[in-house]
């Protein structure tokens, strides 16, 4: 693997095909740089980590700001012969959190009126699907955060024009939505506690919120 230099924070390389890591030996598509192969994003305690792809500057500002731990994610593009930035590594919270606050910038909002490529087409038609679903499943889910939620579910990973869209993705999205916003789940990962651990520590509180949100209540502390 080619040398990148760091000038804030980590800097993860995208690989374009999976390789095993040279501690672990599972494979992956993320690596910090070893020795060889490179270390796999749990070994470098970073597997709670979530991809956010370049695109929208502002989110991705907001949400490396707000995520106590993050980190740049570069790929190799072999005809200009150097690595170029891909996207960044966040918290899930921080992520959401961002999304929040982009739903008040009204340059965001803006842009999201007229967009420019067929990806924010694509992510605009999915969060439009998502809100709705969200409403449907969790009529209690306050707005703003369905909102925050579908944003959130479009951008990460591979964007929402790769993506089979169905109710279990949408249970799924606000189930973690409510896990690292509303829980120490996230603490308690950073603390090296196990995800099955902290996931089981966490349960109760989750299904609660969840639990209201169906009802059609808004828990005052969610």
């Amino acid at each position: 693997m080619k040398n990148v230099s760091t000038q804030r924070g980590r800097t993860v390389v995208s690989a374009e095909h999976a390789r095993e890591c040279e501690l672990c030996g599972a494979a992956g598509d993320f690596f910090l740089r070893g020795r060889t192969s490179g270390v796999c994003l749990d070994c470098a305690d970073l597997g709670h980590l979530e991809f956010l792809p370049s695109g929208e500057a502002a989110l991705s500002r907001r949400a490396r700001a707000a995520s106590r731990l993050s980190a740049v994610v570069v790929r190799w593009n072999l005809r200009r012969g150097r690595y170029e930035r891909h996207g960044i590594l966040a918290e899930p919270a921080a992520i959401e959190q961002a999304a929040r606050e982009c739903l008040s910038d009204n340059a965001f909002l803006a842009r999201r009126r007229s967009p420019r490529t067929h990806r924010a087409v694509e992510n605009l038609r999915f969060e439009g699907k998502f809100v709705a679903a969200i409403r449907e499943l969790f009529p209690g889910c306050p707005p703003e955060r369905a909102e925050a939620i579908a944003i959130h579910a479009a951008c990460v990973g591979r964007g929402a024009a790769d993506r089979e869209w169905d109710p279990d993705a949408v249970r799924l999205a606000v189930e973690a939505s409510v896990r690292h916003v509303d829980t120490d789940y996230d603490e308690l990962l950073m603390a090296g506690e196990y995800r099955g651990t902290a996931r089981a520590k966490v349960w109760d509180r989750v299904e609660s919120v969840l639990s209201a949100w169906r009802d059609g209540v808004t828990p005052l502390d969610a």
